[in-house]
């Protein structure tokens, strides 16, 4: 029997990727969306997080410990998985495909941005963590953008998330039974993949946040910066 296919196991994948984690992520990408407004407020954003009482339980059992478990049998259910694009196809069957492709390297995506961003422990890169260094926190995250491959490697890391969420989302709803039907999953499918292209947009425009005021978007949508006396990105002087 394939540990894959084990009921409570898989119920249990399920529901740690929508609730904890699919929670956070959308709390996630909110917070350096912040970054549009400047360092100021993005500094400010994360010193909120530090303040939050029970951070490091909140951290452990509310992130760590579901993306753990997640992440770990995601892989076993990617190992077991038969891959049949080749011989079927259809649509679903490459979303499928997809879903085990993305898994698979959110594994090493999430691995390298917790070392980079959280620990600070990637050699050559980052050596000072976000974690206990709010006031820092934008002149990190921008300073590593500056660097091409870095913002393309997390821009890819985006595309993957906004992916495997929302179709996760699509998997969830059908497999536990809340939406029946072929008419209502085609549907849902459809609110899926714009979920994963709403998640996709608003966390690339994040990302450019930290190296262009208001990242993609004209700076005359973004609150003025030298209202609020906020240095523009790669112009802090921290580094």
């Amino acid at each position: 029997m394939k540990i894959s296919n084990t009921f409570l196991l898989r119920k249990l994948h399920q529901i740690t990727g929508v609730v904890p984690l699919g929670i956070f992520l959308f709390v996630h990408f909110f917070t350096n969306s912040k970054a549009m407004n400047g360092e100021k407020v993005f500094n400010g954003a994360v010193e909120d997080i530090h303040h939050l009482p029970y951070l490091l339980f909140i951290e452990i059992f509310g992130i760590f410990v579901p993306l753990l478990y997640h992440s770990v049998y995601g892989i076993i259910i990617s190992s077991e998985a038969r891959v049949n694009v080749g011989n079927y196809g259809y649509g679903r069957n490459w979303f499928y495909f997809f879903q085990r492709v993305t898994g698979v390297f959110l594994f090493l995506f999430v691995f390298f941005h917790i070392l980079n961003f959280r620990f600070g422990l990637i050699p050559g890169l980052n050596q000072t963590p976000v974690a206990g260094n709010a006031s820092l926190a934008f002149s990190i995250v921008s300073r590593e953008f500056s660097i091409v491959w870095v913002l393309v490697f997390y821009i890819l890391g985006i595309a993957a998330t906004a992916w495997h969420l929302g179709y996760g989302l699509w998997l969830f709803v059908v497999d536990w039974g809340i939406v029946i039907g072929e008419k209502a999953q085609k549907y849902m499918l459809y609110v899926s993949i714009a979920v994963a292209v709403g998640l996709f947009a608003v966390g690339t425009n994040a990302a450019f946040s930290f190296i262009r005021p208001c990242g993609l978007f004209p700076k005359a949508l973004c609150e003025g910066a030298e209202k609020k006396g906020v240095v523009e990105p790669g112009k802090t002087g921290k580094f």
